[in-house]
């Protein structure tokens, strides 16, 4: 494969494809990347959401949008333009950090998995002691009546994902609903 043969590919500031590394991931990482630190943190990132991908796209009781690959990909994309990244856990290559915007298209589709809930915005902010709190906007769908327990549910979806598969500290979760659909409309 010729690494700068992609159109429209994605450049770490090292030269390197974001989508090359996409698909070196399972394999051992060459003399390069072992000693980048661009490709380590990006291959770092792709890691860390292709598991939580995977763990939410494995619970049977979730059905995974039909768009599911191509927003995480995008949430990838933007984790190379963008500067506002979150520290996580120190893996086997030393200190890993991911975007934030990578990271809430990860908790987004954590809340769409909940029945009659559509994720709107998400922002993430990061506390003094490491940890983060997660402001988060849904849309519901009326139900008749008015359920404190859609938000619950969202909130425990969300954080399981942050905690167990994005290896996030999450101090809070603030679900704000935002709009009530029906299925009419």
């Amino acid at each position: 494969m010729a690494l700068s043969s992609r159109i429209g590919a994605h450049v770490l500031p090292c030269g390197r494809h974001v989508e090359d590394l996409w698909d070196t991931m399972g394999s051992a990482p060459d003399a390069h990347v072992q000693g980048c630190p661009h490709c380590r943190t990006a291959l770092a990132s792709l890691a860390a959401l292709a598991e939580a991908t995977r763990a939410v796209y494995d619970d049977e009781s979730l059905t995974p949008p039909p768009t599911l690959t191509s927003r995480i990909m995008a949430a990838v994309r933007a984790d190379v333009r963008r500067t506002s990244r979150l520290p996580l856990a120190a893996g086997e290559h030393g200190p890993v950090d991911i975007s934030e915007q990578a990271v809430a298209a990860v908790l987004r589709f954590a809340a769409d998995s909940v029945d009659g809930v559509r994720a709107r915005r998400c922002r993430l902010h990061r506390l003094e002691d490491g940890s983060v709190r997660v402001d988060l906007s849904i849309s519901v769908r009326f139900s008749g009546g008015t359920s404190v327990a859609t938000g619950d549910v969202v909130r425990d979806r969300v954080r399981a994902v942050a905690t167990a598969h994005v290896g996030l500290e999450v101090a809070g979760i603030d679900v704000e609903v935002e709009d009530v659909w029906d299925d009419e409309t």
